[in-house]
């Protein structure tokens, strides 16, 4: 099974939280970690612009990926939010088995 780490950026803490919350609640990711505050310099509809936000990372699996990328999407504030994921392709093996675990979806 393969592990991935999801980087999602949102406007806020606030916003942040919330989506690390839902998602770790739903089961679609493990852990997420809030980190920031960030400063994002990106173009957006033709102008430079310079924000700051907050970071979160993700701790999921592959199979899990796609449904956790249209629950994020579903629940952030951005019209086109940042959610890029990579694979972890090694690590504490107890760490990626309790990832996989925690992202068993439940009867």
């Amino acid at each position: 099974m393969t592990h991935c780490s999801v980087y999602i950026t949102a406007p806020d803490r606030d916003s942040a939280l919330a989506i690390a919350r839902t998602l770790v609640e739903e089961r679609l990711a493990a852990c997420a970690n809030v980190l920031g505050p960030i400063t994002s310099v990106y173009r957006w509809e033709g102008k430079v612009h310079e924000e700051d936000e907050v970071a979160l990372i993700a701790k999921t699996t592959e199979e899990r990926l796609p449904a956790l990328i249209e629950r994020a999407k579903a629940i952030h504030p951005y019209q086109v939010p940042c959610i890029v994921a990579w694979p972890i392709f090694a690590g504490h093996t107890p760490y990626l088995h309790w990832i996989s675990a925690e992202t068993e979806p439940q009867a």
